[in-house]
């Protein structure tokens, strides 16, 4: 019935017509069809009546109507909180917004006619449809005029059967299961909103709705049967479908094309209260309040979240956002208490650090004069000026790193895997298990519908926006656009690293040589130091930078792809968004993590950059250190950014909007004019919120390693940006539309993709950025004989083990040595390297202390690799993604479907049967009963 009812929508008034007089079923399929004529019929009549004024002309435009239906105009009557047209029974389900043509001060009078008709059209279709309006003039601008949309009972039950809409058929009869800490409920309750405050929501099993079986279904009251949310978005939908012109064959039709042409100048469904306090009518359920109050409010920040009214309130696409982001958190909980663990530990034994206490030993790391760094202006120096990095390196490259690295590869897996099935919890709970609901086609791809082709399946002509020629020229396009800033990031961290080389140079040349007990600042700012952090501080500003500018580069690259959905259209920005932001994040680590330090030949045969500047070196301690410096700043810069971002922006723009209202405040305004003062949420608002906490996930994953106390910030920062999106949605943006999700997207493949590579990362940042394999090879192999002098394993003597020793007089060039005379005349200086000594038959080539550690750091990667991936597998195979009980609770649903259902129109359908054979008989028997006569 309802897949004839989409190809009747979709034809012209002439098949219509034909459709129409079909219902008019003969006596062999009336006798087949049983009810379906008698309540099937009635059901399109209704719907086809109201859809022929807008679907049977074949010519022209819609606009060029002259009977348009107009809504009526009323008085506002004073009741700021009423949520109802001035009758008092009519629920306003949706506001339209549009500047009347008549009182702009304008001179282009052809224009503004254009749009009246255009508007006059489309509001004359909306009440063909069944909807029911009221317009109303502002209360503080007379120009603006508000008119409010109503969808009666039967247009509710109509389009609740069109997108298969889950609807009560009966409460919940599955207990639920005790916890297994119950000791522990004085604590949950704590954490717990108060249910006396916001009540849980009663559990139903659920059906599509089907409008002829509307007594199988649970309605207790016709008014409270459809919620609020629900009745928006079954006008949204009915909004984005209705034509108001038609021009060469191609419709213009939706809410959203009216709006960007600025024929509306805004659309959206109504708050039900404000936010600081309850509503003055009785029947208002005041949700928005509640919201705010137990959840938006910073006196809230330590409880759950209440995601029932979260999902009734905006729609099961925001309540899973913040289910998923509020799960995340409690997960990032057991991250960061283990990862503070960790740090404390490597904390409590830096005084133990044998290798550090060397380099700040005045007569071991006070007398190793290291090679310069650079070519020009770089002196000799002392190891010991590294004395303070050192100790800090000391608090990350511990062992304590190592068990939390193998820790998180678990850890994100156990997030994963739980996600699943806490997910699949809300898929039931929120009747999204098997999610249908046709999506329209973006009216910017309708627009351009112009090629005629035939239909492989329906064998009818359809229209599409380009050729599969076109296509291909499309895609190529677009992803050479996105290949061009890619190379652009690249080329941005290449400048980053000439910039380090360059200034490098700089620092070493004015920066202290020696370090003076007296000032504390020369303990710190070394030319290492110095130049890590103001690249890091540079590299942020520009990764920034190019955020902001690529933003509306992918928005346009995506635009002129032309995706058809929305659905869509957000999978494809996210996959460009995510790419440029991988690259743009990420670059900067990655580069620090395994290519600094790794290819810079020694001091006679330094590698060159562009053959101009010469590779950077690590310090002796290695690059970990820097690349904690990386993240901190980068992650910590990010986080205080958005959040002050998020909060300041809508804010002043209130503000200002409110400023400029000042003149009016004394009046009392509409709840629906107060919402339209509000600021708009984006169509893309959502994504930007996943991708910033993808980013996230990224730093906490792929390079945790390094930075143990990453989850900690991710937490802190995840607490406050739960309450501070609430905060925005509920006070300073208007009501979105409650849109169905039935998952998170395309973000779960790529968390998913993240989870694999951070495994490979934190391998290869032990192996190849930290010094932890070097130490133990030492420790184990190179302390004791045949290699070592010492008589037990020991960590004494590492340093002066791992650095080489090369000739002054080597050099290429010996204006390049430039000793400087404060630190004497030279021979040799040391360099961080595992090279064979001047004068050995293999001179500086690679001594066995080298294929140890080579060899030692794969077997490490191998190891580590296949150890966690064999534990992320099983944990994957062991973990269900849907658990017992919510399969438990599918199952009993769809047998009560069946039962309720599908046996009950059997009988209906076998009664009906019986009467018309006990008819058929009685009338055959009249007939017959006279000739026997």
């Amino acid at each position: 019935m309802i897949e004839i009812f989409r190809v009747v929508t979709k034809g012209r008034g002439r098949r219509v017509r034909s459709v129409k007089n079909s219902l008019n079923c003969p006596f062999p399929l009336l006798f087949c069809c049983g009810m379906f004529c008698a309540a099937g019929k009635n059901m399109f009549l209704f719907v086809l009546e109201n859809l022929g004024q807008t679907i049977i002309p074949d010519l022209g435009s819609l606009e060029s109507q002259h009977d348009f239906r107009t809504p009526e105009f009323e008085e506002f009557n004073g009741k700021s909180d009423s949520l109802f047209f001035n009758d008092g029974q009519r629920r306003i389900d949706f506001v339209l917004v549009y500047e009347d043509e008549s009182r702009k001060e304008t001179s282009k009078k052809g224009t503004n006619e254009k749009q009246r008709r255009k508007r006059q059209a489309y509001e004359s279709n909306l009440i063909c449809h069944g909807l029911q309006l009221e317009a109303t003039r502002s209360v503080l601008d007379d120009k603006l005029v508000f008119v409010k949309v109503h969808a009666p009972w039967e247009v509710l039950c109509t389009y609740a059967e069109i997108m298969h809409i889950k609807l009560p058929l009966k409460p919940n009869d599955l207990k639920n299961r005790s916890s297994a800490f119950g000791t522990l409920n004085w604590f949950t309750k704590v954490l717990s909103v108060d249910e006396s405050i916001i009540k849980p929501e009663q559990e139903f099993f659920t059906a599509p709705f089907e409008k002829n079986r509307m007594n199988d279904f649970y309605i207790v009251d016709r008014d409270a049967f459809f919620n609020p949310a629900t009745r928006s978005r079954i006008v949204y939908f009915i909004l984005s479908r209705v034509k108001y012109q038609l021009i060469n064959n191609v419709s213009k039709f939706g809410i959203n094309r009216l709006v960007n042409s600025g024929i509306y100048k805004a659309a959206f469904p109504l708050h039900d209260c404000k936010f600081r306090r309850q509503s003055e009518d009785p029947s208002c359920p005041n949700e928005r309040y509640l919201l705010y109050r137990e959840w938006a409010h910073p006196r809230s920040i330590y409880k759950k979240q209440p995601l029932d009214l979260i999902r009734k309130y905006y729609g099961e696409k925001i309540g899973i956002y913040f289910a998923w982001l509020g799960y995340y958190t409690q997960m990032l909980l057991l991250a960061a208490v283990v990862g503070v663990a960790c740090f404390l530990y490597g904390y409590l034994n830096q005084d133990n650090c044998t290798w550090s206490k060397e380099v700040c030993h005045p007569d071991i790391g006070g007398k190793i004069i290291m090679c310069p760094q650079c070519d020009r202006l770089c002196p000799f120096w002392k190891l010991n000026i590294t004395c303070e990095s050192s100790k800090k390196l000391c608090i990350f490259d511990s062992f304590g790193t190592l068990v939390f690295a193998v820790f998180m590869g678990v850890w994100v897996t156990l997030f994963l895997e739980f996600w699943k099935r806490r997910q699949a919890e809300l898929e039931y709970e929120w009747d999204t298990v098997e999610l249908q609901q046709e999506e329209q086609a973006r009216p910017e791809y309708e627009a351009r519908c112009t090629h005629v082709v035939i239909n492989e399946i329906t064998q009818e002509e359809e229209r599409i926006p380009f050729t599969a020629w076109g296509k291909c020229i499309r895609i190529t396009l677009c992803a050479s656009a996105v290949f061009f800033w890619i190379l652009l990031i690249i080329a941005s961290v290449i400048g980053i690293i000439v910039y380090r080389l360059s200034v490098f140079i700089v620092f070493s040349a004015k920066l202290p040589k020696n370090i003076n007990g007296t000032d504390p600042i020369q303990k710190y700012l070394t030319p290492q130091t110095a130049t890590s952090i103001t690249a890091s501080i540079i590299s942020f500003i520009i990764i920034m930078i190019l955020n902001t500018i690529y933003e509306k580069v992918a928005i346009m690259i995506t635009n002129f792809e032309l995706p058809r959905t929305q659905t869509d259209y957000e999978n494809s920005l996210t996959m460009k968004m995510f790419l440029f932001q991988f690259v743009n994040y990420y670059s900067s680590c990655f580069y620090i993590a395994f290519f600094k330090g790794k290819f810079v030949g020694y001091p006679g045969d330094p590698v060159y950059w562009l053959g101009k500047y010469r590779n950077e070196e690590c310090d002796p301690g290695g690059c970990l250190l820097e690349l904690t410096t990386q993240l901190t700043i980068i992650m910590g810069g990010k986080a205080i950014w958005n959040n002050i971002q998020e909060v300041l922006l809508p804010w002043i723009m209130n503000l200002i909007g409110r400023f400029h209202r000042v003149s009016g405040s004394e009046k009392i305004t509409p709840r629906w004019e107060q919402d339209y003062h509000l600021q708009p949420m984006g169509k893309l608002g959502l994504f930007y919120e996943y991708l910033e906490m993808i980013i996230q996930f990224g730093f906490v994953t792929l390079f945790v390693a390094s930075f143990p106390l990453a989850p900690l910030l991710a937490l802190v920062n995840n607490i406050l940006e739960i309450r501070v999106d609430a905060w925005k949605l509920t006070t300073q943006f208007r009501r979105l539309v409650p849109e169905k999700a039935q998952d998170i997207g395309a973000w779960q493949p790529i968390m998913q993709g993240i989870a694999i590579l951070a495994v490979v990362t934190n391998a290869m940042i032990i192996a190849f950025t930290s010094d932890m394999i070097p130490r133990l090879v030492y420790y184990w192999s190179f302390s004791v004989p045949p290699y070592g002098d010492h008589t037990s394993y020991t960590m004494e003597g590492y340093i002066n083990n791992t650095l080489s020793i090369f000739k002054v007089a080597d050099f290429k060039n010996k204006s390049k040595g430039n000793p400087y005379s404060e630190l004497g005349n030279h021979t040799t200086c040391r360099y961080r390297d595992f090279r064979y000594p001047p004068g050995h038959p293999q001179e500086y080539k690679h001594n066995i202390y080298y294929w140890h550690v080579i060899a030692a750091k794969l077997a490490f990667i191998i190891v580590m690799e296949h150890v966690i991936y064999s534990v992320k597998f099983f944990i994957s195979y062991a973990i269900p993604d849907v658990s017992k009980r919510t399969k438990s609770k599918i199952q009993r649903e769809k047998y009560l479907t069946q039962k309720l259902l599908h046996e009950n129109h059997l009988k209906d359908m076998t009664k009906n049967m019986g009467v018309i054979a006990e008819r058929m008989i009685e009338a055959v028997d009249n007939n017959l009963r006279p000739k026997l006569e």
